[in-house]
């Protein structure tokens, strides 16, 4: 069957999958990922199917997968990195911010590192400290790296293989509270081209307020436009999709055929993604806003324990309040 509907986890999982079977160079690593399958069991069964060479369970020590990583990459593979969540990459930060970025830029061109560096990210799952924090701005800011955050199954399975087709590292980041969700993914290519990598897509169409948006995000707003429906509000939803680099086009023209935008993302909006989205929209849409380019985030403390999230977590009221403090202008 071309179509299936599928969960995240399980788009995840049948990307890596195809991605596997197309490229015998492609292998996985990190902690967890064979036997057990992930802790999310994004990689559950590969290593029964294609072996301990390529789904290779590593010690807890995230430098040192990295830095395997980028040897691996060099010799010719396309290693593909589970980060087990996303507080625990900052042992490879040096790895990822030295050496995975730079490697391609300190030898003119001539030698390349792809890798992606599976992240799963984002709260709403009642974990504990180091377990539920976005960190996409750090690696967005890097020059060299891509960035990209999948929002659905569809996302899910067609942008693993385009990563991992990449020449260029990527760090592919993963709405865990989102992997559950099910939903209809065409998995035959020539039914309809899927959109690129670094392609925005316009989740549902409105004339009133733009909501831009990434990851477990993107459901959040959905919903609020659906309620703002229901007061007469249309509410265009955009998933950015790439962070690095941005679709310009796709989000600059949903801001000019809106004249309102509201940013929405997890992350403390403190020099977060949204300062740089809401600089660029008005910079490029000054003349066509009708209002100041607002954002809704996070607070800028670090991430609370679980039975406090849902008061740190933006969710639709604070969307809603947003977009009405937008049309109040």
């Amino acid at each position: 069957m071309s179509e299936q509907k599928l969960s995240l986890a399980k788009g995840l999982n049948s990307g890596l999958r195809a991605a596997m079977e197309h490229d015998d160079k492609v292998v996985l690593m990190g902690e967890d990922v064979g036997k057990l399958g992930g802790v999310f069991r994004i990689t559950e069964g590969l290593q029964k199917d294609f072996g301990e060479d390529r789904v290779i369970d590593t010690p807890l020590a995230e430098a040192g997968i990295v830095g395997t990583a980028v040897g691996l990459a060099l010799r010719g593979y396309r290693p593909v990195v589970e980060i087990q969540f996303d507080g625990f990459i900052y042992p490879a930060f040096d790895q990822i911010i030295s050496q995975v970025s730079k490697m391609h830029a300190r030898s003119l061109g001539n030698l390349k590192v792809p890798i992606v560096i599976r992240v799963p990210f984002g709260g709403g799952i009642g974990a504990v400290e180091h377990h539920s924090e976005s960190n996409e701005a750090y690696f967005a800011h890097t020059a060299g790296l891509r960035v990209v955050a999948c929002s659905d199954p569809a996302d899910g399975y067609w942008m693993i293989q385009q990563a991992i087709a990449s020449d260029d590292p990527v760090i592919f980041y993963e709405p865990k509270r989102r992997y559950h969700e099910r939903s209809v993914v065409e998995l035959d290519e020539s039914a309809g081209a899927p959109l690129g990598l670094h392609d925005a897509r316009v989740a549902r169409q409105g004339t009133d307020v733009t909501l831009l948006a990434y990851g477990p995000m993107v459901k959040t707003c959905l919903q609020s436009a659906e309620a703002a429906a229901q007061e007469g509000k249309s509410l265009e939803v955009v998933d950015l999709r790439s962070l690095s680099p941005l679709d310009l086009p796709t989000i600059l023209a949903s801001a000019k055929k809106t004249g309102r935008v509201v940013v929405v993302h997890e992350a403390s909006t403190f020099l977060g993604m949204g300062a740089e989205l809401a600089a660029l929209v008005q910079q490029e849409c000054f003349y066509h806003l009708e209002a100041p380019v607002l954002r809704v985030g996070g607070y800028n403390i670090p991430y609370p324990p679980s039975r406090f999230e849902e008061e740190f977590l933006p969710g639709l009221d604070r969307v809603l309040d947003a977009v009405d403090k937008s049309l109040a202008f």
